[in-house]
């Protein structure tokens, strides 16, 4: 049966795997589902709407699907979605969508959430990323997988961090920041990509050389942006493997809406 705490307040209209922890004094509302083998630590409060997923850590006090920070929201039925295996340590807080957006934060799978890390209203997590202590997404940010915040970066509203990014600390993110690469400051400025990461995670020595060529066409040649994604084409059919790599930068180039640090 599902492990509920004598103190835990759980509404009826909640839905708990029978795998389901719950600690001392928790919270969880109305409109709450939660999957099998999840466990929600002492003091959280978890709101609906609010779809949770499977085997996720949830530490004490955190709070969850709270109604988004945002003067425009008047109250619609909005919600959060996490998926599975997360760890979400003390005191974050994941805020619900908007309705001028999709509607729903999303959270994806196999993320290390840090204490004290805010998702607000309509943020796009991907998978298997690392969101270090303090870390601040404002609301519509999207985060692509295996992307590394790092501690007390925040991250304008809107603004797209790419896949396999990683940002230093107290970086200050104002602008897109393409696949790959590592950025750090305020003003923020890109240093290089994130060679280590991508190797950690299997990027062989001629994959990498690509990568680090797009990086040279992007920031050092002195090209036009329309040049360097000309350039960046022209890498296709290079390297065994490689073209997803050339897809993945020129595809997040052509839709960056605030333009990319540069």
């Amino acid at each position: 049966m599902t492990r509920i705490h004598a103190t835990a307040l759980v509404d009826a209209g909640a839905e708990l795997a029978s795998t389901v922890t719950v600690g001392p004094y928790a919270v969880i509302g109305a409109g709450v589902v939660v999957g099998d083998g999840t466990t929600i630590g002492s003091h959280c409060t978890i709101e609906g709407p609010t779809t949770i997923g499977r085997d996720n850590r949830i530490h004490a006090h955190a709070a969850l699907g709270g109604a988004p920070q945002d003067m425009k929201y008047g109250g619609e039925p909005t919600a959060l979605q996490i998926g599975d295996r997360n760890v979400i340590r003390e005191f974050c807080t994941f805020n619900r969508g908007t309705v001028q957006d999709v509607g729903i934060t999303r959270v994806g799978d196999d993320n290390w959430v840090m204490a004290y890390v805010h998702i607000a209203h309509d943020v796009q997590v991907g998978h298997r990323t690392v969101l270090a202590n303090n870390a601040t997404l404002a609301g519509h940010v999207h985060v692509g997988d295996w992307a590394v915040i790092g501690g007390l970066t925040g991250v304008h509203q809107f603004c797209k961090v790419g896949a396999h990014v990683i940002t230093g600390f107290q970086s200050h993110v104002a602008q897109d920041v393409p696949p790959f690469m590592t950025v750090a400051g305020n003003p923020l400025a890109v240093h290089g990509i994130n060679a280590e990461g991508l190797r950690r995670r299997g990027w062989g020595r001629e994959r990498l050389a690509l990568v680090k060529q797009m990086h040279k066409l992007l920031y050092r040649e002195g090209l036009t942006l329309e040049a360097a994604r000309q350039a960046i084409a022209a890498l296709r059919g290079s390297v065994e493997g490689g073209d997803a790599d050339v897809d993945a930068l020129l595809g997040f180039l052509a839709g960056s809406t605030r333009g990319i640090v540069r």
